[in-house]
């Protein structure tokens, strides 16, 4: 365990806001939370890589970052294998490593950002794929009774972009590992029904695609339509595709005939919320040192200099232009700590 005080977060955040901590705590197993535990009473901020966060402000909060390695393979039978990987793995390395070894399951989620104890807490997803479809269970240390637990994927509430840690235990369960069940060799699913993958694949001349395969195209899109955070402060998407009901989808059809969308089931379409913003004209937007992407307008960007309340600022102007726009209120997928 590590402990560092007045810190600058700049290096701990893809935005790159350079806000201060006051305490920041590097933590590799549950024994650390243990002895933290008197502590864990007061506020604290789980930071993970900071690749889904908005800092506003300076964090007087504990800052804990976590540093749990490892991956072991617990049950491994013809068709499949579970596979416990700490909560401070890096998520695409975990993706780069099961494609290797032809585990198969999580390939169309390559290259998404953070760490491992971070991806069920909105139940990360991409290409017609969620953490929730390979997600066995979750390993979490729970701060009122000083003690580890353990969540079946089917208790921790998934749905798109949410989870019970993101809603009703939030602040309560410290997530420390996860297990994973991926396919082996002649049971994987491959999942290429995504128009962009399927475009990709198609440039690539892939006609029977593997988990590999499906892997470099993800890559090959993100980077595409994505910018580095390393070389552009981003969270990544910014706000979450929203669900609306088939009348209003329909009542937007008149105005868009163009809309594009997404069956979500009970009636209800998925939109995508970038198509929202870029037809409102605010792709390629910039306002002093933040602003919105070039290529993607679902992905607010800091140029340098920006602080948090500058991008926020960005958001808040972009979900007040949408909802006079299309009587849609954008959800931040973000973390935003005001």
């Amino acid at each position: 365990m590590v402990v560092q005080n007045n810190i600058d977060l700049a290096p701990y955040n893809t935005f790159h806001i350079a806000h201060k901590a006051r305490t920041m705590v590097w933590f590799s197993s549950v024994n650390d939370l243990h002895h933290l535990a008197h502590t864990l009473n007061d506020d604290y901020i789980v930071m993970g890589a900071g690749s889904n966060m908005l800092i506003t402000r300076d964090l007087d909060e504990l800052i804990l970052i976590n540093a749990v390695r490892g991956r072991t393979i617990v049950k491994d039978n013809d068709s499949d294998v579970l596979v416990h990987i700490g909560g401070g793995e890096n998520w695409h390395d975990i993706v780069l490593w099961a494609v290797n070894e032809d585990f198969g399951g999580i390939e169309n989620l390559a290259l998404i950002p953070g760490t491992v104890g971070a991806a069920p807490i909105q139940n990360i997803g991409a290409y017609g794929k969620e953490l929730s479809d390979v997600l066995h269970c979750v390993y979490a240390y729970d701060t009122k009774t000083d003690c580890q637990v353990n969540f079946h994927r089917l208790e921790c509430g998934f749905d798109y972009r949410y989870s019970h840690f993101k809603g009703p235990w939030k602040g309560r369960y410290i997530i420390t590992g996860v297990v994973l069940r991926l396919t082996k060799p002649g049971h994987h699913a491959i999942s290429s029904d995504y128009w962009a993958l399927e475009k990709e694949l198609e440039d690539m001349g892939v006609t029977d695609p593997s988990i590999g395969d499906i892997a470099d195209a993800v890559i090959a899109v993100r980077q595409s339509k994505l910018p580095d955070p390393a070389k552009l402060g981003n969270a990544g998407s910014f706000f979450k595709n929203p669900i609306v009901p088939q009348s209003h989808f329909n009542k937007l059809l008149t105005s868009f005939p163009e809309l594009p969308s997404y069956p979500a089931g009970n009636d209800q379409v998925k939109i995508p919320a970038g198509w929202l913003i870029d037809k409102a004209g605010w792709k390629g937007y910039r306002e002093g040192h933040v602003g919105v992407h070039r290529n993607q307008a679902l992905v607010l960007v800091n140029y340098g200099g920006g602080s948090g309340a500058d991008i926020l600022a960005l958001a808040n102007s972009i979900r007040r232009n949408i909802l006079e726009i299309y009587d849609i209120d954008l959800e931040p997928e973000v973390n935003i700590i005001q």
